[in-house]
């Protein structure tokens, strides 16, 4: 009777954490089309307010769940707090590009950007931890390498803000993969935003007194839609987390493809964004390669494993 309940409570568990996973990736990949309804508010002054928001709705989480003593302890650990400083600086490039990308009709290239990530995070492995590649991963790295070389020479673009997008959250990932379990996903993320508080209330103060700020001026509807940012932002993160403490790190990988293929779906059948052959070849290879890498992935899990979430996007 008490192994049926197990098994119960771990089919239960199962079924949450893919729904939570679903839904986290289903939310962010509706990010960009999110991010037009914003307008006439433009790039640097929303990534501001989802700085600024999301503080707040962390503020309002830690209290709701009586986190404050556990963030304040990690906040008293130089060793902690600093590398959270520095990865705070790649999410803030990461959000940044995102939402250019988003508003400037380059949905496309920033789902290309998702896609590659975990590419150029096994590339990062070697570049700076010294991991060695398994055969199947420098498979996996030598066909997106030419699937951006036949983007460069057959679209005629060098692709900036995808290949940005990856750099971005690789190295980010890597600083959060060193902190390891030390900083959880709440604290964590409310440490990197309040990081980026003074930079963004800089940038706030910097478009008023420019081109002026949409915050506030553009109607009830905009003004609520903006300050949806911190939720939007905070939601898929606190899903995400829930997904990874009850799935195995391969089911988390495949799923965590939901995100850009809806991106890619959004950009090409609802903002019509330009696809020509030599960007499709581009994308096919790279779907070759997350196929090579996702092989290599089922065949080397042997168990479980739990990630630290991202506030990736």
């Amino acid at each position: 009777m008490t192994e049926v309940r197990r098994v119960d409570e771990t089919e239960h568990a199962s079924r949450t954490g893919f729904l939570a996973a679903v839904a986290a990736h289903l939310l962010w990949g509706a990010l960009p089309l999110y991010f037009l309804t914003l307008a006439p508010a433009g790039p640097f002054e929303i990534v501001a307010w989802r700085i600024v928001f999301s503080v707040v709705v962390c503020a309002l989480l830690l209290t709701v769940s009586r986190s404050w003593r556990r963030l304040l302890g990690i906040v008293r650990q130089p060793r902690l707090v600093i590398p959270l400083a520095a990865a705070a600086v790649f999410v803030f490039a990461n959000w940044q590009i995102f939402v250019i990308a988003s508003v400037s009709g380059q949905v496309v290239e920033a789902s290309l950007g998702y896609f590659i990530t975990p590419i150029v995070t096994v590339l990062l492995g070697v570049l700076v931890l010294r991991e060695r590649l398994r055969p199947l991963q420098w498979w996996a790295v030598g066909i997106s390498g030419l699937a951006v070389l036949v983007l460069v020479i057959g679209h005629g673009t060098f692709p900036f803000i995808a290949l940005g997008l990856a750099c971005s959250f690789s190295v980010y990932s890597l600083f959060k993969k060193r902190l390891g379990g030390a900083v959880d996903a709440l604290s964590g993320f409310a440490i990197e935003t309040a990081w980026l508080t003074v930079p963004s209330i800089g940038i706030l103060l910097a478009v008023a007194a420019g081109p002026g700020l949409a915050f506030g001026s553009a109607g009830p509807a905009n003004l609520l839609l903006l300050i949806g940012v911190g939720p939007m932002t905070a939601v898929p993160l606190l899903l995400f987390a829930t997904a990874a403490r009850r799935l195995p790190l391969s089911t988390l990988g495949f799923v965590q493809y939901v995100t850009p293929v809806l991106q890619f779906l959004a950009g090409v059948l609802l903002l019509h964004e330009a696809m020509p052959p030599e960007r499709w070849i581009g994308f096919a290879l790279v779907w070759v390669a997350l196929v090579v890498l996702s092989i290599d992935l089922l065949r080397t899990v042997r168990r479980p494993a739990v990630l630290e979430p991202a506030a990736s996007f």
